[in-house]
C-alpha cells in the first residue's frame, strides 16, 4: 500500500494552516467538480482525490494521525529496506472500516471501492460529514467596472446592468471616490448544493474633470479674476459643482492666492450635509486692448508710483 501524501495533493505545506487548507481545498473543489466537468473521468478522480486529502488535513485527530504516520514512514524510507514497502507495519495504525457507500464532501456518491486503500485502512472508509450529508459551494464571485463622471459622483446617479439576462440596477451614491468597490450580495455565480449564489462586486472609476481636480473630499480648481477686481475688491461669479455663486474679492488680492469655499467640496460618502472644501487659485487677467485714454491712466498711475517711492 503507497502512502498518500495528502499536502502535495492540496498543493499546501505540511505547516498550512487550517484557513490555508480550505481555502485550498475551495479553489480545487471548484475546478475539479463533477458539475464542471461533466463525463470527465481525470476531473472526477482528482475530485474524490481533493476530498479525501481535505476529510483527513481538514480534521484536527485525522491530521495529527496523519502526521504521526508520515514521520514513521519517512523514518522508514531513509533506513531502506531490500524488501520495498511491504516491509512498513502498516498493523499499528490500521482501521478497518465498514463497507457500504460513503459521501464525499462535494455530495456525490461514491462506493467504497472508490476510496484510496491507503485512506480505507488508515481511516476506516468513513467521512466526518457522515451519509447522507453534502458539502455546500459559494457559487463563484463576478467583478465588473463602470465610469461615471465628478458630476454624477457628486450628485449620485444610476447605472443599469445585464447580467445572466437580468437586468441589474446600480445606485452610485453622492460623494462616490474613484476606485471604490460596489458589492452586490447574491448576484454572481449560482451556488452548489444549496449553497448561497457568489456576490457581484463593481468597481468605479471616477472620470477626469477639466476644471475641478479632486482630492479626497476636497476640490481645487483656478479662478480668473480682471485687474481691477483684484486691485480694488468686489465680486465675482466662481463655479461650483452645486451651482454658480457669488464671492467676494477683497482689494489688493495678489495673484496665486487661494481661497478657501468651505463646503463647497464633494459631498462626504456616506454622511448627510457633510462636505469637503473648495480651493480656487486666483489668476489675475491683465487687461488687453487698452484705449488711449487707459494707456494715458496707467502711466498716469505709474508715474504717481514712482513718485511716492521717490
Amino acid at each position: 500500500m503507497d502512502f498518500k501524501d495528502y499536502y502535495k495533493i492540496l498543493g499546501v505545506d505540511k505547516t498550512a494552516t487550517a484557513d490555508e487548507i480550505k481555502k485550498a481545498y475551495r479553489k480545487l473543489a471548484v475546478k475539479y467538480h463533477p458539475d464542471k466537468n461533466p463525463n470527465n473521468k481525470s476531473a472526477e478522480e482528482k475530485f474524490k482525490e481533493i476530498n479525501e486529502a481535505n476529510e483527513v488535513l481538514g480534521n484536527v485527530e485525522k491530521r495529527k494521525k496523519y502526521d504521526e504516520l508520515g514521520v514513521n514512514w519517512n523514518s522508514y524510507q531513509q533506513q531502506g529496506s531490500p524488501q520495498g514497502a511491504q516491509d512498513f507495519d502498516w498493523s499499528k495504525w490500521t482501521n478497518q472500516g465498514q463497507s457500504g457507500q460513503r459521501q464525499y464532501s462535494g455530495g456525490e456518491q461514491f462506493s467504497e471501492g472508490d476510496f484510496s486503500d491507503f485512506f480505507s485502512n488508515i481511516f476506516g472508509g468513513k467521512f466526518s460529514g457522515g451519509q447522507g450529508q453534502k458539502r455546500t459551494y459559494k457559487g463563484q464571485d463576478y467583478n465588473a467596472e463602470s465610469e461615471i463622471s465628478l458630476e454624477e459622483a457628486y450628485h449620485g446617479t444610476a447605472r443599469q446592468l445585464e447580467l445572466d439576462n437580468q437586468k441589474l440596477q446600480l445606485k452610485f451614491k453622492p460623494g462616490i471616490k474613484d476606485g471604490q468597490i460596489l458589492r452586490l450580495k447574491g448576484k454572481g455565480g449560482k451556488g452548489m448544493n444549496g449553497g448561497p449564489d457568489g456576490d457581484l462586486y463593481i468597481t468605479v472609476h471616477v472620470g477626469e474633470h477639466p476644471h475641478f481636480q479632486r482630492k479626497g473630499d476636497d476640490l481645487y480648481c483656478d479662478i480668473s479674476i480682471d485687474l481691477y477686481i483684484a486691485l480694488l475688491g468686489g465680486q465675482t461669479l466662481i463655479r461650483t459643482l452645486r451651482n454658480p455663486i457669488k464671492i467676494t474679492v477683497t482689494k489688493e488680492t495678489e495673484n496665486g492666492k487661494v481661497l478657501r469655499l468651505k463646503g463647497m467640496g464633494m459631498p462626504k460618502y456616506d454622511k448627510t450635509n457633510e462636505f469637503g472644501d473648495l480651493y480656487a487659485k486666483v489668476n489675475i487677467l491683465l487687461p488687453k486692448n487698452l484705449s488711449e485714454k487707459e494707456t494715458e491712466l496707467f502711466k498716469e498711475l505709474s508715474n504717481i508710483k514712482h513718485t511716492s517711492h521717490a
